[in-house]
């Protein structure tokens, strides 16, 4: 009889694979695993963006090859450099708003490739000579990234120390180094 009582007076508690306290942790582990998953391709896509731009700075012989993204609506700023010295760092540096318009963005979106051997002698908007010239740029070349959501991006070449001659295999090695990142799976995740 004393054993019906405790047995009448106690609960038996099992947890159940489906319980709250199982499906919180489980909830827990996969956002871990997100996140995790989002750090691995931030990762592997920042090492081929900086693989890419110190192969491209040494190949075409300049002073600074930078990935210019856009993080809004033709709003962006450099956020991977290679440089043949720090006095010609522009990291963080961001366009000038009245300069990079709808006009400009629909040439790069259609695969527009720009090449300036002299910004002094090249025709151009007032406002972007005095911009390059403000990066110490006195020759550049520019290759958009285009995925399928739109423009991520632009890849520039930047000679500061003179005027440079862009040959048809630079414009070339630029644009493969491009589709190259713009077919990047860690990329188009990103």
């Amino acid at each position: 009889m004393r054993q019906h009582l405790l047995s009448r007076n106690f609960k038996t508690v099992q947890i159940h694979p489906h319980s709250e306290s199982n499906q919180s942790h489980n909830r827990r582990e996969q956002g871990l695993e997100k996140l995790l998953s989002r750090l691995v391709r931030r990762i592997r896509r920042d090492e081929l963006v900086r693989e890419t731009t110190n192969q491209l700075r040494e190949m075409l012989q300049v002073d600074r090859v930078v990935l210019y993204y856009f993080y809004g609506q033709w709003e962006g700023q450099v956020t991977f450099e290679s440089l043949s010295s720090e006095e010609f760092s522009i990291l963080g540096s961001t366009g000038p708003d009245d300069c990079f318009n709808d006009e400009y963005a629909a040439l790069y979106l259609a695969g527009r490739v720009k090449a300036i051997a002299d910004i002094e002698l090249e025709s151009m908007e007032s406002c972007h000579r005095d911009f390059l010239r403000s990066l110490q740029v006195r020759a550049n070349l520019v290759v958009p990234i285009v995925i399928p959501r739109g423009l991520w991006g632009l890849l520039i070449a930047h000679h500061c120390q003179g005027p440079h001659n862009w040959s048809q295999s630079n414009m070339e090695m630029m644009q493969t180094a491009a589709q190259t990142l713009a077919t990047d799976r860690n990329i188009l995740e990103s």
